[in-house]
């Protein structure tokens, strides 16, 4: 079905919640920022470290997994383990025995676990005793199949939904707790996804189309396929037959320009390069990031982190940008709605609710 694409402004997302960073500092203890305030977590060096917006995951130097939350440190086992993690969700293993903690407490998942996957609100595994793939959604356990075969992962994890195909070859799509029905493709081409949140969207080899999947419904969206596209938050970037630059979320349709240098896209922010200046939206408005073409960069939440024209660090968060540094040295993290600049003396400036903060 052909359903009519109506153009209006496009409107992000944002989200203000708690801005959680930890590094490294001269004396090599672990310090922790996290809303204005600076801590130390930790008296040793760490490892496999990895941030996301609720929590901090790592292990001390007694090997031992941990998970730091903002305010306080959880030991989860003495035991060395294997762990894959979201912005709210964190899943591990030691051998099958398989568990993930969510919403600050440990459970336990299976004692036969094989592969597994994480998104923001979801956790697809492999349960080799009954060879099934099971998503874990709101604390339930839902099977999406029962494989015959060998065993295989769905073809596309987003944030909060997966892309799977059945023992058919049948493509299917979990959303919210509910499976819907793609269709089946035999062809020598195959499906192209791109999952976000509450947004899945794919070039369809059977209709020739771009399609998106959102609110429990399928439309076309362009009546030729893509060149390229991004998932993120309720919306999708991509780049049509003509090579122009466009938005699509929730029935509206926006092009962003048609000579565009570089773009990306990521969460709720989108970022393009146009006649030597660097773009994003701010509610559906225009808006310069900087007035020169950006070589390095990352994108999360509403946060645009990028090196400046002198290779210093600088941001841009909801529209207001800000340099954090001119050094040429500095590395740089983004995490929450915030960004951390790490100087060579391991001191640190973040960048956060349009304030600086230095340790």
């Amino acid at each position: 079905m052909r359903y009519i694409i109506v153009l209006f402004s496009f409107a992000p997302i944002l989200s203000f919640g708690q801005s959680i960073f930890t590094y490294t500092d001269f004396n090599r203890f672990v310090r922790a920022f996290n809303n204005g305030y600076f801590s130390q977590i930790e008296h040793n060096e760490v490892t496999n470290m990895t941030l996301g917006d609720e929590f901090v995951a790592y292990m001390n130097a007694q090997k031992d997994f941990k998970v730091f939350n903002g305010t306080q440190t959880k030991l989860i086992t003495n035991q060395f383990v294997s762990y894959k993690m979201s912005d709210h969700i964190i899943a591990w293993n030691i051998g099958q025995l398989m568990y993930y903690y969510e919403n600050g407490k440990p459970y336990n998942i299976t004692s036969f676990g094989g592969n597994y996957e994480v998104g923001d609100s979801l956790l697809v595994y492999q349960d080799l005793r009954y060879y099934t793939l099971n998503v874990i959604y709101k604390g339930k356990t839902i099977q999406l199949m029962q494989q015959t075969a060998d065993m295989y992962m769905p073809d596309f994890v987003g944030d909060n939904v997966v892309v799977f195909r059945d023992n058919g070859n049948y493509y299917k799509l979990f959303w919210r707790g509910e499976i819907y029905e793609i269709g089946v493709w035999n062809g020598n081409q195959p499906f192209q996804f791109a999952a976000g949140t509450d947004i899945v969207a794919f070039n369809d080899p059977n209709t020739r189309t771009f399609a998106v999947f959102q609110n429990g419904e399928f439309l076309d969206v362009e009546d030729m396929h893509v060149s390229k596209m991004k998932a993120c938050r309720g919306f999708v970037i991509y780049e049509d037959i003509q090579g122009n630059l466009n938005y699509y979320g929730n029935g509206k349709q926006q092009e962003l320009a048609s000579f565009f240098q570089y773009w990306d896209a990521k969460d709720d922010v989108v970022l393009w390069g146009d006649a030597n200046y660097a773009y994003t939206l701010v509610d559906g408005v225009k808006t310069i990031v900087t007035p020169y073409a950006l070589k390095e960069w990352k994108l999360k939440n509403n946060v645009i982190a990028y090196k400046t024209n002198i290779n210093g660090v600088g941001a841009c968060i909801a529209g207001r940008s800000k340099v954090l540094t001119t050094l040429a040295s500095a590395e740089y993290i983004v995490n929450g709605n915030a960004v951390m600049a790490i100087l060579p003396n391991r001191s640190v400036i973040v960048y956060y609710n349009d304030m600086l903060y230095n340790d």
